[in-house]
């Protein structure tokens, strides 16, 4: 394996997947601080035995696969999650594609087949919660019972607590549906963002003199509506900013955008492909009577967006680049 960040999927030869390594398992939607101590739990495994550390982990989400119909507000889609993993220090992440076969696979037979023959891996690390196999029947004290037959070292983290409250995927996103951004960023161990291309808008920010970066999220997405201050991500460049996100009320009512005004800032962003992370939460959305009173209210926006980016000058999720 070279020193990149590397990507191996079900259609990756067996020949040149690295054995012997140990892995950290689990969804990482969000890659949290829990899930960050499970991580950390493999790299100190792999640094110990000297061998490289991988993440598992499964795409599409299986909640996705067992509830289809039932949306599914994902912190971090499959490009995203990679990037966070890239950072962390793993030598690569093995995605395996969750479809009607794995759901099927018994937990001793993922065990054997998935974990031993086809990775090799000498050790694991997993979260205290973390169940796989047909009817979630593969626990952590399996892992640990199968432990000495295999040859395995397995590693199980207790949950990362904050204020007496287990962090969680379901409880950041249920402070985002609520804009709690601060403690989404707390229990991320870094701002959550969102990625997407800059499509062409209705231009009234222009008119406004705030033109705007128009980005549509996916239609799952829980974060309340409302005004939030934002750092933006072009490549290596980054941008302070104030965004909206809703459905614009002043004017049509319409579907989930997300608006990004860069300060001091001018160029065209069309096509451009933006990482958006969200710093603090300023206000709920509102419908306004006229455009002069709009324009008051995005420059006081304006101003409190600043002040909460002035108070945390290098907050932006840490990314690595994927091989």
């Amino acid at each position: 394996m070279s020193t990149a960040f590397t990507v191996i999927r079900d259609s990756t030869p067996e020949s040149v997947i690295p054995k012997g390594s140990v892995v950290a398992m689990g969804n990482f939607d969000g890659v949290h601080l829990g899930h960050r101590a499970v991580i950390g739990a493999a790299l100190a495994m792999g640094k110990a035995h000297g061998v490289p550390a991988l993440a598992v982990t499964f795409e599409p989400h299986p909640r996705s696969f067992f509830s289809p119909n039932t949306p599914q507000f994902r912190l971090t889609d499959e490009t995203n999650k990679l990037r966070l993993l890239a950072a962390t220090g793993l030598a690569g992440a093995v995605v395996m594609t969750f479809d009607k076969a794995r759901a099927g696979t018994s937990a001793q037979d993922f065990i054997h087949h998935d974990l031993i023959r086809r990775l090799g891996i000498s050790g694991i690390a997993v979260g205290y919660d973390f169940h796989f196999g047909k009817g979630r029947v593969g626990s952590p004290s399996l892992l640990v019972s199968e432990a000495p037959r295999l040859g395995i070292e397995v590693d199980v983290q207790a949950h990362v607590d904050i204020a007496e409250r287990p962090v969680s995927s379901s409880a950041i996103r249920m402070a985002l549906a609520e804009g709690e951004v601060t403690d989404a960023t707390t229990m991320l161990g870094g701002p959550w963002f969102v990625t997407g291309k800059v499509i062409h808008g209705e231009k009234r920010g222009r008119d406004l003199g705030y033109p705007t970066a128009n980005i549509r999220l996916d239609k799952h997405c829980g974060l309340k509506h409302g005004i939030y201050a934002v750092r933006v991500g072009k490549g290596a460049q980054r941008f302070d900013g104030v965004a909206s996100f809703g459905r614009r009320p002043t004017f049509d009512n319409g579907a989930p955008l997300l608006e990004v005004f860069l300060f001091d800032f001018k160029g065209d962003l069309y096509d451009a492909v933006l990482d958006v992370a969200f710093i603090g939460f300023i206000r709920e959305e509102l419908k306004f009577d006229t455009i002069e009173a709009l324009i008051r209210q995005m420059d006081d926006d304006s101003a409190k967006a600043r002040a909460h980016l002035a108070a945390a000058p290098n907050a932006f999720p840490q990314l690595g680049a994927i091989d």
